[in-house]
């Protein structure tokens, strides 16, 4: 995993040798809308959470370029699941679970500042928690479980999306990730699949 991480930050970076009218660096904040979808999931729904970090764009010509990003992202989801053990009830409130993310992408400018992109992903878990309240003889707590050995390490996925640049260097961007991998790695539930979802809206800057 650690080889991974590190071939991937040297694909974003280590293109300095690139004339500065070709490479682009910039770096990027915004919102995620993250859940988890496929077996068991009828009790999740949207999490609101945050997502930021690098990009490169390599111009391959007017038309065309390649952008890579290295990018922080919490995703997730809200849950609404109660259970009662030894007359004490547990709510889980949330899912929680946090990355580093390295998109890489092709993009196409339809018109001047406007592009669409498409192109895959791979994430590194980096936490996963679960948040729940408890309540015992009426007195109610809240907590956070670390779930990080039933989430697996690394995620695969395909983003598109589109984004807009506004001059000035700074730009806007939308883009929907569908996860294909089954993070799933409880012991004993293999036949259980679960995949991210993730919309992502996010502003920019390039410099």
């Amino acid at each position: 995993m650690k080889n991974l991480l590190f071939i991937s930050i040297i694909v974003i970076f280590g293109l300095t040798s690139l004339s500065a009218q070709t490479i682009k660096y910039g770096t990027k904040i915004g919102v995620n809308i993250a859940n988890i979808t496929g077996d068991e999931t009828d009790d999740l729904n949207t999490r609101a959470s945050l997502h930021a970090g690098a990009i490169a764009e390599i111009m391959i010509s007017d038309e065309f370029s390649f952008q890579a990003e290295l990018l922080y992202s919490a995703q997730g989801a809200k849950s609404d699941y109660n259970e009662t053990l030894d007359e004490v009830t547990f709510r889980y409130t949330s899912v929680k679970l946090e990355y580093i993310n390295v998109p890489l992408l092709a993009k196409f400018y339809v018109t001047e500042g406007f592009s669409l992109e498409a192109g895959p992903q791979v994430g590194f878990l980096i936490t996963a928690d679960r948040e729940f309240e408890k309540t015992d003889n009426g007195e109610t707590e809240t907590g956070e479980k670390d779930i990080l050995d039933e989430i697996k390490g690394i995620d695969f996925g395909l983003n598109f999306g589109l984004a807009y640049k506004l001059g000035g260097g700074i730009f806007l961007a939308a883009r929907y990730n569908l996860g294909f991998s089954n993070i799933n790695d409880i012991e004993g539930s293999d036949e259980l699949k679960n995949q991210n979802r993730v919309m992502q809206v996010s502003a920019g800057y390039f410099f």
